[in-house]
Formats: structure tokens, sequence, C-alpha cells
């Protein structure tokens, strides 16, 4: 049995359903004579009060996630049985970024061809938009040219995407969504893992993994800034395990850089100006999301500075207990983490199996964020970057 096979899991019961109110039956009138002699009927009896408090009213939440290893991305519903929880739609060759619009209707995939667009209600892709720079070959796995990290505007007019041909260049290209093309296009830093995206849609950044840079942004001007963030030096280079991957965004617009699950980097995309938050994982960091004030961070293993085995860290940023951080660990390294919410308002992180140096799993695990239980659920496809939407 192989290691992906070995993934051994704990499933959550399920929420037993609240019972029916019984309601009092009012007593049938007497049958009078004479009408005016006729008593008054009585009024019903009152519906007796319940102690048990009302469900929460919570928007259902999907999973949308790239299947690295097929042309397709998966529509996935953690709620339902593991057969029927997965939806798949071709989009084009080894998708890598998704992203969905604001309100849960339309999503989109940068694949090795293209920008895929997708009508998520119908499960299917309305447009496959080439790319400013396209893919010199059309490859799968971690090196693969064509589209890379991708993000959605908070508006829902720009698609931002990084774009490799495959030549060592690396560009930002701007997909307008009203218009339906590609209308800009800026050169950026090396492998950009990750697009991150301002809250007031001022400003988008890439996360450049072997230039070990942010590059930010403007979103009027298209004009680029690059900041160097090397919490542990630049020493090796593209050898280095020291390098940044993805980020996070928080509600006042810093973006949050983990390293080697030993420090978290909040920079300031305008100045570059940073400060640093301790973290206890220990373990080399690839995906990030933000759930509230947790940050969590996907943890693949040992590399370079970092000793412990693959894990899933909940490190608190701000507000009360800022700092307290809680480490789960994983069988296998995962790649990307959103946090998904089932109809009763409980919170889980979603980690995406499809680990970019092939050490994953055909998956997504499943982690209570406050059990920290954690559930297996297969996705064949080796889904690799995930985001979580709230129902249409």
């Amino acid at each position: 049995m192989s290691r992906r096979d070995a993934v051994r899991l704990t499933a959550w019961g399920a929420l037993a359903a609240a019972g029916a109110l019984l309601v009092g039956c009012a007593p049938e009138p007497r049958a009078d004579t004479s009408p005016g002699d006729r008593a008054p009927d009585p009024a019903p009896a009152p519906a007796p009060e319940s102690d048990a408090p009302s469900a929460p009213q919570v928007a259902p939440m999907l999973l949308l996630a790239s299947l690295a290893q097929s042309d397709a991305v998966a529509i996935i519903d953690p709620s339902v049985s593991d057969a029927e929880a997965a939806q798949l739609v071709t989009v084009g060759a080894a998708p890598w970024g998704v992203g969905v619009a604001g309100d849960g209707r339309t999503g989109y995939a940068a694949t090795a061809e293209g920008l895929a667009v997708i009508d998520l209600g119908a499960a299917s892709r309305t447009a496959l938009m080439p790319f400013l720079h396209p893919a010199n070959r059309v490859e799968f796995g971690e090196y693969r040219p064509g589209g890379l990290g991708l993000a959605v505007s908070p508006d829902g007019n720009r698609v931002y995407v990084a774009v490799t041909p495959g030549d060592g260049a690396y560009a930002l290209e701007v997909f307008d969504t009203r218009v339906g093309e590609f209308v800009g296009s800026v050169p950026v830093g090396l492998r950009p893992f990750d697009v991150v995206v301002a809250p007031d849609g001022t400003w988008a950044a890439t996360i450049d993994h072997d230039g070990f840079t942010v590059t930010v942004v403007d979103a009027a001007a298209l004009v680029p800034t690059s900041h160097t963030v090397a919490q542990f030096g630049t020493e090796g280079g593209l050898a280095s395990w020291e390098k940044p991957h993805y980020g996070a965004v928080d509600a006042a617009g810093a973006i949050l850089l983990p390293y080697q699950g030993r420090v978290v980097v909040k920079l300031d995309p305008r100045t570059g100006e940073t400060a640093a938050l301790t973290s206890t994982a220990d373990s080399h960091v690839h995906g990030t999301a933000l759930a509230g004030d947790v940050l969590m961070t996907v943890g693949t293993g040992a590399f370079g500075n970092a000793q412990s085995g693959p894990n899933l860290s909940l490190l608190r940023v701000t507000g009360a207990g800022a700092g307290e951080e809680r480490v789960v660990p994983l069988d296998v390294p995962h790649e990307t983490v959103a946090v998904w919410r089932d109809a009763e308002g409980a919170e889980f992180a979603a980690v995406a199996g499809g680990n970019t140096r092939n050490e994953g799993w055909d998956g997504i695990t499943l982690v209570s964020l406050d059990s920290l239980e954690t559930r297996a659920l297969p996705v064949a496809g080796y889904p690799q970057a995930l985001v979580s939407y709230a129902r249409s």
C-alpha cells in the first residue's frame, strides 16, 4: 500500500436534527340551538415555548479545487457522501491557481492553456482565454509553463493571473471580466506561486518563490514595486528552502508570509516595512489562509532549517491571544488551505493534498478548527489549489 493510500483520518459524526414542536389543539365549539345563547369560542391554546436555541442561518459553502494532474477542476461539497462530493469540470491542461467571484456564480482557473472561465451553477467552462504570454509547451508538474497563482478582485471586475511562457520570464496579467479579455501585463519576480489582492482592490501582489520577493502592482497604473522578503537570507539562491510560497492578506491590507514554520512576516505592501511573529510549527511551509484572526498554514515537512514533519499550523495573529498556536500533525505533505463552513456554522480547514513535490495524496483533509479532529475526503486528480465560496 502506498503512502498516499495509507492516509488514515478520523471522521466526525453528523449533528442530530431537532425535534418538531408540539402544538395544542383547540376544542370544537358547542352545538347550540339558539345563536343568541351561543358561548364564544375559546381562544386557541398557545404553542409551548422551546428552550432549544434556533439553528443559525449560515450560507452553505463549497470548495473549488484545481486537479493539477488532469485537465479539470472539482466543485466539492464536503457535507455529502464521499462518492457524491466532487463534481468535475473540464477546464484545460494542468490547472494551478483558482478563484471565485464574490457572488459565487463564476469561477476561474489558471491552466497551462489559458484562463478558464467557469459557470459554477451549471458546472461548465464558458471560455478559455489565451494568455498574453502563452506557454511554449503544455506539460504537467511544478515547473510547467502557463498560468500559476490567481486572484479575483473584491468587486469581481478583474482576475489577476501570474503567467510564465516557459522562457524564464514571468508576468502578472490582468483580465477584465466586464469586457472578457486581457487588458494589461506587468513583469514580476521569479516563479510566482501565488497572487493576492488588497481588500479595497487598489493593488495586487505576486509571491515570487524563487526571487525572495513580493511584487506589488498598483491596480490603476499597473506599475510594479518589488520588496525583498528574505527572513533567513538568500543563501542558496534557487536551491534554498527558506523562500516564500504563498501569502494571505489581513483586513488592514498587510500581507502575511509564513517561513519554515518558524516565523510569519507581516509586510506593508506600500512601504515594504516588515514585522515578525514567531511560529512553533517548524515545518517547511506552502499554502496559507486566514480564518478570522487565525492564520492557517500548511507545513510540508523537514526541509532546510525546518525539522518537523507535515502539519497544519493554526496561529492567532491579531486580537486577544495573539501568538497562540495549535499544530495538527498530518500524515503526508499537502499544498494549500481554505476555511470551509458547514450548514451549522462549524468551521474547518480544508487542506488540499496535491503537494507540488508529488509527495501528497489524491484528496482533501478536513480539520475541525474547534476539536482539531480530521477527516479524509478522496478526490482523484491531485487537488493542488483550492478556495471556498458561498453557494449562490
